[in-house]
């Protein structure tokens, strides 16, 4: 049996969550969701038990996706990160480090092969 994840998604696209969610929660991962970078530091901030946070670059907010999964990397440098984006000229090197990059559109197996891929065995 897989190892279920704790996984927030932030993601200010509401078609885009929700299809997200749904395939997560289809399998059995815990999801937690958060419309902007903002919200999801609030959330991060409460719950202890996060295991990955799946991002979006672009949002509207204080910061983008890459500034968030700095400031949870710097908080909490064992959890899984995974940024997604429909820019494609996304330099490596602006991601931190041990993070997953998805581009936009992709396909929901690989999002949760990349999840799989995180969790310690």
């Amino acid at each position: 049996m897989a190892q279920k994840a704790v996984v927030l998604v932030v993601e200010d696209e509401p078609l885009i969550r929700f299809t997200t969610l749904d395939a997560l929660e289809e399998v059995g991962h815990q999801v937690l969701e958060a419309g902007s970078a903002d919200e999801a530091m609030v959330l991060f901030g409460n719950r202890s038990d996060i295991d990955i946070v799946f991002t979006d670059v672009n949002m509207a907010g204080s910061m983008d996706g890459i500034q968030l999964a700095q400031r949870i990397r710097a908080i909490r440098p064992s959890i899984g990160i995974i940024i997604t984006s429909g820019v494609v000229s996304l330099d490596p090197m602006l991601l931190p480090a041990n993070t997953v990059f998805l581009p936009k559109p992709y396909q929901h197996d690989m999002l949760l092969s990349s999840i799989h891929d995180m969790m310690p065995s």
